[in-house]
């Protein structure tokens, strides 16, 4: 019986923190974060959602000689997916970006004041304000714009599946799409309003049905799907395309 507890603490302990080394691909310093997952049953390699570095998984108690080891075979692979890279947009006069899936023309209106105003039909986005302001202006209708959206569409799968949240969030996060707390707070990355609806539909359903299951047991997919039945082709999206959301600067 004690050898059993003794075994059962051992599969409970919190995993390390991830750990993060710089290294030269193609002549390039970037960033490599190393990240133990409990399920993994290899290691494997992705770019970092903002372009900068790689996220290599691996086994919860593999080496660090052997993870590195993997990244040194890896460099033929990570000179191709740096090549591969979506280039960064600047937020300047007549530069294009996503908004809600659909690419739009950043226009200075000249003018010092006044509001961020959307042109939908002619796919435009008028930003007052001098140049050095135009990014600041830009970012923050965007972020207001994400959260009006989250918030409608989270507060619509609450009601659809019997929940609530206490707090809405909307922040620029590296690592995640969106999480939930114990507590009721709903955090998702600004940038989903750059996508396709749908993929910002999927993940405050993916969200909120945390609300209701904190974990991604067969009940929770359950729940998912039965509610957002378009999330495989948003998951298939923004593991194809979530990369181009960050592209932004």
């Amino acid at each position: 019986m004690r050898l059993l507890r003794a075994f059962t603490d051992r599969k409970k302990s919190p995993l390390p923190e991830p750990v993060s080394e710089m290294l030269l691909v193609a002549g390039e310093e970037v960033s490599l974060t190393f990240k133990r997952h409990a399920a993994a049953r290899r290691f494997t390699l992705r770019l970092s959602r903002d372009g900068k570095g790689f996220v290599m998984t691996m086994p919860r108690r593999a080496s660090m000689m052997d993870a590195r080891a993997f990244a040194r075979k890896s460099q033929d692979w990570m000179e191709r997916a740096l090549s591969r890279r979506t280039k960064p947009v600047e937020v300047e006069e007549g530069a294009v970006i996503m908004l809600r899936g659909v690419e739009h023309r950043i226009v200075a209106t000249g003018k010092a004041r006044g509001h961020v105003v959307h042109d939908a039909e002619a796919k435009l986005i008028h930003v007052p304000g001098a140049p050095n302001h135009m990014r600041r202006r830009l970012l923050d209708w965007l972020k207001a714009e994400a959260a009006h959206d989250l918030d409608v569409a989270s507060t619509k799968y609450a009601l659809a599946m019997g929940t609530s949240f206490r707090k809405l969030n909307v922040r620029d996060q590296k690592s995640r799409w969106g999480s939930c707390s114990t507590d009721g707070v709903l955090n998702y990355s600004w940038r989903l309003v750059l996508a396709p609806g749908f993929v910002l539909d999927y993940v405050a359903a993916h969200e909120v049905a945390h609300l209701r299951e904190m974990n991604h047991s067969f009940r929770f997919w359950r729940l998912v799907l039965k509610h957002c039945p378009d999330s495989h082709n948003a998951k298939v999206w923004l593991k194809l395309y979530g990369n181009r959301l960050h592209a932004l600067r």
